[in-house]
């Protein structure tokens, strides 16, 4: 299978992980020699209720039995694509309404600069430096890291970067401004926080130039953060909500949210202003349905600050230097990326899984399951500690 996999599967880095798997379940992978694994990242932010998680399994079991795909979006009537955008309207503030449900985050996020266009008739988009949205050519015109973008250019012009948490770049958005859209929490970057009301003050200024705000919720959303999404910490409404990853509870999906009058637009003038086979698949929005459900109707939500408490108790070395993020949107940060890269691969020979940040080489990726129990955090954390006191003695030795 190995073998196979390095001839026939495109690889993304010249050394992954390879990691054979035989299956998986609750917070745990297991791999085709019978090793079990605790999962401290969830597939990156996106199993939000762990590895098959039984309402979602059932949900999907359940659709499978009636109908697959059976139209393009937006033609058909299909229950679990309506039930599913009714929820979320449900749970978001005015005046995010109505959703567009496409397959993946990236995908959004090109739907989301395309809204920006039409309902502003402006071209600018403002981006933050070191952002990261996805890597079709719409996102990676708004990837805030250079070197990852020159090979792919031109990409779309009038995309300009400013800094988050930048005060003074506020006088960046003019009347000239589409939108500036940035990730409520920066992922990539090292899990990095809005501070000083900064995303409402973008708002403001947003508002003041008639420019939309568009915030990527791809990886903080349904509930990581302790809020079902993070713009919930920060004071602020965006006019156009990205979600995906944590959305589908290991399905792919994603979608994005704004008022009934905004997502109008891309009914008409052109027709067909925005369009996908497969977004709102039935059977993907009926596991996404499970997920919204499970995460709203349980304390999951409010359970992951107590989690969030107990890894900060348990995340203290002298090789930490900090612990950045919120919830359970965490990362550790090292001296060096030397020593990040060593803590995962020591670790993952240990049976703990952890993984990197896009920009930020120091840190060190949690993002567990929602449902992940204190027991599985002392145990990862032990693991965790192990290692880092192993590679600190080895440091010592002369």
């Amino acid at each position: 299978m190995k073998k196979d996999f390095f001839t026939y599967q495109t690889q993304t880095t010249p050394h992954p992980l390879a990691l054979e798997i035989s299956h998986a379940s609750g917070s745990y992978i297991y791999d085709s020699s019978g090793k079990k694994h605790l999962d401290f990242v969830a597939g990156v932010s996106a199993c939000s209720l762990g590895h098959c998680h039984p309402r979602v399994v059932s949900a999907v079991k359940e659709q499978v039995s009636k109908y697959l795909h059976v139209m393009v979006y937006g033609e058909y009537i299909q229950q679990p694509a309506v039930e599913l955008s009714k929820l979320l309207a449900s749970h978001l503030p005015a005046p995010l309404e109505t959703t567009y449900l496409v397959n993946s985050g990236t995908e959004a996020i090109e739907g989301a600069l395309k809204l920006a266009r039409r309902a502003t008739g402006r071209a600018e988009i403002l981006y933050a430096h070191h952002a990261y949205h996805g890597n079709t050519m719409g996102s990676l015109s708004v990837m805030g890291f250079e070197e990852r973008k020159t090979a792919f250019g031109p990409l779309i012009p009038n995309c300009h970067p400013i800094y988050f948490n930048c005060e003074t770049c506020i006088e960046s958005i003019t009347q000239n401004t589409a939108a500036v859209i940035f990730e409520t929490i920066q992922g990539g970057a090292g899990f990095i926080e809005p501070k000083n009301n900064f995303l409402a003050k973008v708002k403001a200024r947003c508002s003041a130039v008639g420019a939309l705000l568009i915030l990527d919720e791809i990886q903080p959303g349904f509930g990581r953060t302790g809020k079902l999404f993070g713009f919930e910490h920060y004071n602020v409404v965006p006019d156009i909500l990205v979600m995906g990853k944590g959305m589908g509870g290991g399905m792919p999906i994603g979608a994005f949210t704004a008022s009934k009058e905004f997502m109008a637009l891309l009914q008409d003038k052109p027709k067909l202003g925005h369009i996908t086979t497969f977004g709102g698949n039935p059977v993907i929005a009926a596991a996404a349905l499970a997920t919204l459900q499970e995460i709203t109707e349980t304390n999951l939500i409010a359970e992951t600050l107590q989690k969030e408490k107990i890894f900060r108790h348990l995340l203290q070395h002298s090789l930490i230097k900090e612990v950045r993020g919120r919830g359970l949107m965490l990362a550790i940060i090292t001296e060096s990326a030397t020593i990040a890269s060593e803590i995962i691969l020591r670790c993952k020979d240990r049976g703990l899984i952890l993984f990197w940040l896009l920009f930020e080489s120091t840190a060190i990726r949690i993002t567990p399951p929602l449902t992940i129990s204190e027991e599985e955090i002392i145990e990862g954390c032990a693991i965790l500690t192990e290692v880092m006191d192993a590679i600190e003695n080895e440091q010592n030795t002369p």
